[in-house]
């Protein structure tokens, strides 16, 4: 049977097919579809770890007790992952085991576009890229052939296009693997230095081999079109060079982007009289024909930022582009917005009024640094909020800890947080860290989180208390607020900002988006009482706008949350109807 499936949910149905038993992962956009699907099938068992790097451990202790495994990141979190990521290099698997890692070129919901290919290179380890969905099914299942042949985890590289475009796939039965015996054996699985030194060896030989097999591997494709020009391209951007350059070149299609198969790049360099690597990002095969002696032209003709696409590819190679029409209408952007009634924008907005540093952090809530609300200053990384806004603090002393905070939600405390408050608590710095505890992993699509007290499948365990948490780590000041009342928020702010100590506080209140959250009526304006004066509008939310001078709710956005009714100076925004 075939069945159209996105990539993410076809890299799922490979992890089904191929016998995998134990997925752990933590959800990043474009990635978390695959777990998200592979928790669907009962015979795998599929959790959300607390980070990437505890999900590659926990698929590494399942690989050492014989299962085939699997994790899950975009790209930023296999720099979490890295530091098992190449230790594994060295000890190799008993059960297969593999990193699916989701890159995003064009940074359509990522902090930056790093390539992941690199770390490949790095960690000397395979990696595998899809082009189609199909392929994201065929390349799982070989990805744990090649785990178990080599004596190595392999990397399973897709990118955002690839992720989140759906094509045909065709299904197969699930083939059970037994677990494999587990030997003691030290020297292969303890990183000892007297241990991992030989290991450095065996791994640069597996490299060979895992070359030489590239060069015969039918997933690398070499299509002669008995054409003077050559190019080299892999994934998605294999699929707009066909489209934009059809068969008036010869393609080289890399299904291995790691190691490279040199073999049959010279064999398409002897057929052309010019040859293209095509790739984002980059330059990574580029690099790798000019080592070799072999000329090419790449990042001399494509840009080195930002996703291709097949205009881009006819831009730089043909110099022109097909004609196209375009209405010449200015259309209003339409900017990433908090929804309404999102427990953040109240929070924000005391923020802004009280005009302190905001140490901000990964997330929904990091769409605080837009206007009206601009209330966050730093953004680094998950979990960096705490530890930068401590070192801010140490290094602007007594008065900086007065007027900064930092903000992190529930989730990515439970990240990376926890240390960086641990850190403070330890350290000493009077500082203000805030937790959003929405209930939810918001910004990834609702997955569940260690603080919620559900698991993946939606079963309840064991749900972290915050409160006790920040205790425990040596915090003595935590409060609780409401972020719908902003007059609570203002006061707590104010108290724990001039306290001598650190203190957490946790903004509690679930997100308005969730299905069991019950929403009041919404709220209208008398447009009597308004006065045009625009206060309304300062926190940003969707559903408030004017009309001829005067604000105006559209209630088919509006959730009841009140927020705006503390901003207007004349009470307009009521709950009632107004009555003629």
């Amino acid at each position: 049977m075939k069945k159209l499936l996105l990539g993410n949910e076809a890299v799922a149905r490979g992890l089904y097919e191929a016998g995998v038993r134990v997925v752990s992962s933590y959800p990043g956009t474009p990635s978390t579809e695959i777990t998200e699907t592979a928790a669907t099938y009962d015979e795998i068992y599929c959790e959300w770890a607390s980070n990437e790097k505890v999900a590659a451990e926990v698929a590494a202790g399942a690989s050492f007790a014989g299962a085939r495994s699997f994790c899950a990141q975009k790209h930023v979190g296999l720099n979490v992952a890295a530091d098992p990521l190449f230790t594994m290099s060295y000890i190799g698997v008993n059960g297969g085991m593999v990193f699916g890692v989701a890159d995003d070129p064009g940074l359509h919901s990522s902090q930056n576009e790093q390539d992941s290919r690199n770390y490949a290179i790095a960690a000397k380890l395979p990696m595998l890229e899809p082009a189609d969905s199909a392929e994201c099914r065929d390349f799982t299942k070989l990805a744990y052939e090649l785990s178990e042949q080599f004596d190595t985890p392999v990397i399973l590289r897709l990118t955002t296009r690839v992720a989140h475009s759906r094509s045909p796939v065709e299904l197969h039965e699930r083939e059970e693997h037994e677990l494999k015996p587990y030997e003691k054996n030290p020297a292969k699985n303890v990183m000892l230095p007297a241990f991992a030194k030989p290991k450095h060896y065996k791994v640069e030989e597996r490299m060979q081999e895992l070359a030489a097999w590239a060069d015969e591997a039918d997933i690398n494709v070499l299509e002669d079109n008995h054409a003077e020009i050559g190019v080299i391209a892999s994934g998605a951007v294999y699929q707009y060079a066909k489209e934009a350059l059809g068969d008036t070149v010869s393609y080289l299609k890399l299904g291995m982007v790691h190691p490279l198969p040199l073999k049959k790049i010279r064999e398409l360099a002897a057929k052309v009289k010019k040859l293209y690597v095509i790739e984002e990002l980059d330059d990574v095969i580029e690099s790798f024909c000019k080592k070799n002696g072999i000329e090419v032209h790449g990042k001399d003709v494509f840009p080195r930022c930002d996703e291709f696409s097949q205009n881009v590819i006819r831009k730089c190679m043909l110099g022109k582009v097909p004609e196209s029409k375009k209405v010449d209408v200015e259309t209003p952007g339409r900017p990433p917005v908090m929804c309404c009634g999102c427990p953040h924008r109240g929070l924000f907005y005391a923020l802004k009024k009280a005009k302190v540093y905001v140490s901000g952090d990964i997330g929904c809530y990091t769409l605080g640094a837009s206007a009206p609300l601009s209330a966050i200053d730093t953004c680094v990384c998950m979990g960096a909020s705490v530890s930068a806004l401590h070192g801010y603090n140490k290094a602007r002393g007594k008065e900086a800890e007065q007027k900064s905070v930092a903000v992190i939600g529930d989730s990515t405390f439970i990240h990376s947080g926890i240390t960086g408050l641990i850190d403070i608590a330890y350290n000493k710095s009077n500082s203000v860290v805030i937790i959003l505890d929405n209930s939810i992993t918001g910004m990834t699509g609702h997955q569940q989180n260690p603080t919620t007290g559900y698991n993946i499948k939606g079963d309840p365990t064991t749900a972290v208390d915050l409160e006790a948490l920040c205790k425990a780590v040596g915090i003595n000041r935590v409060r609780v607020c409401d972020p719908y009342d902003l007059k609570e928020v203002q006061a707590v702010l104010k108290e724990e900002l001039a306290a001598e100590e650190p203190s957490v506080i946790i903004s509690r209140r679930p997100c308005a988006l969730l299905k069991y959250v019950k929403h009041k009526p919404s709220l209208v304006v008398d447009t009597e009482k308004c006065i045009g004066c625009k206060a309304c509008l300062g926190i940003g939310c969707p559903a408030i706008s004017v009309h001829g001078g005067k604000a105006a709710i559209d209630r088919t956005q509006c959730v009841g949350c009140g927020v705006c009714t503390t901003l207007c100076p004349k009470s307009a925004i009521t709950e009632q109807e107004v009555q003629a």
